[in-house]
C-alpha cells in the first residue's frame, strides 16, 4: 500500500523591515542581537558568524522578512532558525527563537538541537535499533541507551545546500547517503521556510528514498515568547488539542500505551501555565524531569491550531498547525546555563521550551504506532505552522 505522508510547519510572525541580499544569496547584516531592557528592539545577529568552511562547504547566512516588518534568519549549517523577530503587545520587536550568534555556538551545543533541522529520525529510537523487512538496522547510540535525533552526526551537524527563492522564502537540500548514521537508503530531502504575509512562518517538509527506510523530520527551535534572556517560561500559558499521550519509561522510550491526560498534569486542553504542575509528584514527571512527551494530537489536518501557548510579560501569542500525528512538548529540562545566547544571556533551567511536530518516538519498534517507513516510489511529505500574535 503506498503511504503519502503529509504534514506542513507554519511560523507566523510580524517582521521588522530589513534590505535582503539579492534571491540565493546569504544575508549581510551588521546588526547584533540584543535583550538589555524592555525598550530595546531586539535584533537578529550579524552574519559574519556564520560564515566559515565545514565538511569543505562553504557556511552561509540568510535573512527573511514580510510586508509586515517580521524578520526569520536562517544558517545553511544544520537548516538551523537562528533568530525570529516578533512585535510583543506594545508593537517592539522580540527575539522568541533561542540561539546563538555564531555558528561556533551551534557546534557547542550540539546535544541541545537548538533551532536546527532534525533527521533522519526526531527523538528516540529504543536502544539503537529497529528492525525493517527482516534485516535489523544498529544507529549510533548518542543518548545512552538510544538514538536521539538522528544519531551522532544528525542533519541538525550538516551543511544543507540553500536557494533563497524571495525575500520570503528559502529552501534548503540535502542528500542522505544510503548507510549515514546506519540508516538505510539514500533519502533526498528537501525542506522550505516560508514567511507569510500573515505573519507566519511555514516549514514544509519533502524526502524520497531509493531502499525502504524510516524518517522523522522536525525543527528542534526553542522558544521564549517573553525574549531570549527574559528569563523563565514558567509562567507561560500552554493550550494543546491533545486528549491522550504517550507515556515514557525511565529511560524515555515510550511504553507503548496511549493514555488519557485527564486527571494527570500533563492535561493542557483548558490553558495552563507551563510551571503550575511541573513540579507534581507524578512517576511521568519524574521520567522526563519535566515534561518531555510525546502528546497525541485529538486533530492534524492544518485546518485549526493544535496548540497555543502566550508569554506573560509580552503578550505574544503563538499557534501552531500541523499535518503530524504527535507534539513533543519539551520544557528546557536539561538547560543547564552551559551556553551564551543571543544577547549575552545564559540558557538556564526552563528559560526556553520546544514544541516539536512528530511522528511518535520508537514508532520503529512499536508497530501500534502510526508508521514512519518510506518505501521507493513514495514522498514523504509534512507540514507544520506556528504564527504569531500579541494581545
Amino acid at each position: 500500500m503506498k503511504m503519502i505522508f503529509k504534514s506542513h510547519l507554519l511560523l507566523v510572525l510580524p517582521v521588522c523591515i530589513l534590505s535582503l541580499a539579492a534571491c540565493n544569496q546569504p544575508a549581510k547584516q551588521s546588526s547584533t542581537s540584543t535583550m538589555t531592557d524592555s525598550t530595546t528592539q531586539a535584533t537578529l545577529p550579524a552574519a559574519k558568524g556564520f560564515e566559515q568552511t565545514i565538511d569543505g562547504k562553504q557556511t552561509h547566512y540568510y535573512i527573511l522578512k514580510n510586508k509586515n516588518g517580521v524578520q526569520a534568519s536562517f544558517t545553511d549549517y544544520g537548516a538551523h532558525l537562528v533568530g525570529l523577530l516578533v512585535p510583543d503587545k506594545a508593537g517592539k520587536l522580540t527575539d522568541v527563537v533561542i540561539g546563538f550568534d555564531s555558528i561556533a555556538g551551534y557546534k557547542a551545543s550540539l546535544s541541545a538541537y537548538f533551532g536546527a533541522t532534525i533527521g533522519r529520525y526526531g527523538n528516540r529510537i529504543a536502544k539503537g535499533h529497529f528492525v525493517l523487512d527482516g534485516r535489523r538496522y544498529d544507529l549510533f547510540i548518542n543518548n545512552k541507551p538510544n538514538t536521539l535525533h538522528g544519531g551522532q552526526k544528525g542533519f541538525n551537524d550538516v551543511v544543507w545546500d540553500a536557494k533563497q527563492i524571495s525575500d520570503t522564502t528559502i529552501t534548503f537540500t540535502y542528500l542522505s547517503k544510503d548507510g549515514e548514521e546506519g540508516y538505510p537508503g539514500n533519502l533526498d530531502c528537501k525542506v522550505t521556510f516560508e514567511l507569510t504575509n500573515d505573519n507566519a512562518v511555514k516549514i514544509s517538509y519533502e524526502a524520497t528514498t531509493d531502499k525502504h527506510t524510516i524518517i522523522n523530520l522536525t525543527n528542534h527551535s526553542y522558544f521564549n515568547l517573553n525574549g531570549a534572556g527574559s528569563g523563565t517560561i514558567l509562567d507561560h500559558t500552554v493550550q494543546m488539542d491533545a486528549s491522550t499521550y504517550t507515556p515514557i519509561d525511565s529511560t524515555s522510550i515510550p511504553t507503548g500505551k496511549i493514555e488519557p491526560v485527564a486527571g494527570t498534569p500533563f492535561d493542557f486542553t483548558k490553558p495552563a501555565t507551563i510551571g503550575s504542575r511541573i513540579n507534581d509528584k507524578n512517576e511521568q514527571l519524574k521520567n522526563g524531569t519535566g515534561y518531555d512527551h510525546n502528546f497525541v494530537l485529538d486533530k492534524h489536518d492544518i485546518s485549526t491550531p493544535i496548540a497555543t501557548v502566550i508569554g506573560d510579560k509580552t503578550g505574544i501569542e503563538m499557534q501552531i498547525f500541523t499535518t503530524e500525528p504527535g507534539l513533543q512538548f519539551y520544557s528546557g529540562n536539561f538547560m543547564k546555563g552551559a551556553n551564551t545566547i543571543h544577547g549575552g544571556a545564559k540558557d538556564e533551567l526552563r528559560t526556553a521550551f520546544a514544541m516539536e511536530t512528530q511522528h511518535y518516538p520508537d514508532s520503529p519498534n512499536k508497530p501500534q504506532f502510526p508508521s514512519t517507513e518510506l518505501k521507493p516510489g513514495e514522498t514523504y511529505k509534512t507540514v507544520t505552522i506556528y504564527k504569531f500574535s500579541a494581545k
